[in-house]
């Protein structure tokens, strides 16, 4: 079956759950809060959110479906950056005098905005690809394997987002051994984030598969997984969708 022919009732409602939390991101990193022995920027709590509305789009939707949410996600964070750059260079009445505090929540620099961005989209393609070729290579199977995958994509996605972010953001204006504690601290913190909501990825991304009667498994040597693919027409990668049977079809995605 086409995938354009399937009505999928819940992608759009789990892409606006994605992209609503990356947009708070920038907001919340202004603050720092401290968990325990831990320090770290609010955001850490919320772009965590993203990896696991990344996992449940690509072990359900596959590849193609999550590549559009990611490029969703990027256009509107870059939407959000630009109007809260534009709404701070426009002029304000006299009784206003809180200037400085909108730049300081909404106003990021320069280099935290790169930073943010180019982690975005380096970590979530990185998740996103992991997880779906680990998928073929479970043959699509749950429980454990289920489990492994999802860790093991946000291992690699986390890295990649932490190292491109702090790397970008905090090299020549920190000393580099506090670069790699960040870099570290707030790779563990997420990675432990994912396994905590494990039990609640899980079930709901199994919970969409049923509903949404989809559930497919990229095949890595024929599908595309060039991030830059949905610009430009191509043909349709096949996929393997898994039934409720257990029975394995071949189908396709744009």
């Amino acid at each position: 079956m086409e995938t354009n022919q399937k009505e999928l009732k819940y992608l759009s409602i789990i892409t606006g759950v994605y992209v609503g939390a990356l947009v708070l991101v920038p907001s919340m990193a202004s603050k720092f809060i401290s968990l325990g022995p831990f320090t770290m920027v609010a955001s850490t709590l919320v772009f965590p959110i993203t990896f696991i509305a990344n996992d449940v789009l690509t072990e359900v939707y596959g590849y193609s479906r999550s590549r559009k949410v990611i490029w969703t996600g990027l256009a509107c964070q870059m939407f959000a950056a630009i109007m809260y750059w534009v709404i701070k260079l426009l002029p304000a009445p006299d009784f206003w005098h809180n200037q400085a505090a909108y730049e300081t929540i909404l106003g990021a620099a320069p280099r935290i905005a790169v930073a943010s961005l180019s982690a975005y989209f380096f970590g979530e393609f990185a998740n996103s690809v992991v997880l779906s070729k680990m998928k073929y290579t479970q043959a699509a199977k749950r429980g454990i394997f289920q489990a492994w995958r999802f860790v093991a994509s946000t291992i690699v996605g986390e890295a990649v987002d932490s190292i491109v972010f702090a790397g970008i953001a905090f090299t020549g204006v920190v000393a580099f051994n506090e670069v790699i504690v960040t870099i570290v601290t707030i790779w563990a913190v997420k990675v432990l984030y994912e396994i905590v909501a494990l039990p609640f990825s899980m079930r709901f991304s199994n919970w969409l598969k049923s509903v949404e009667q989809v559930d497919y498994v990229d095949q890595p040597n024929i599908t595309n997984y060039n991030p830059f693919a949905v610009f430009f027409s191509k043909p349709k990668a096949k996929a393997i969708e898994v039934g409720t049977s257990g029975q394995m079809a071949e189908s396709s995605q744009n």
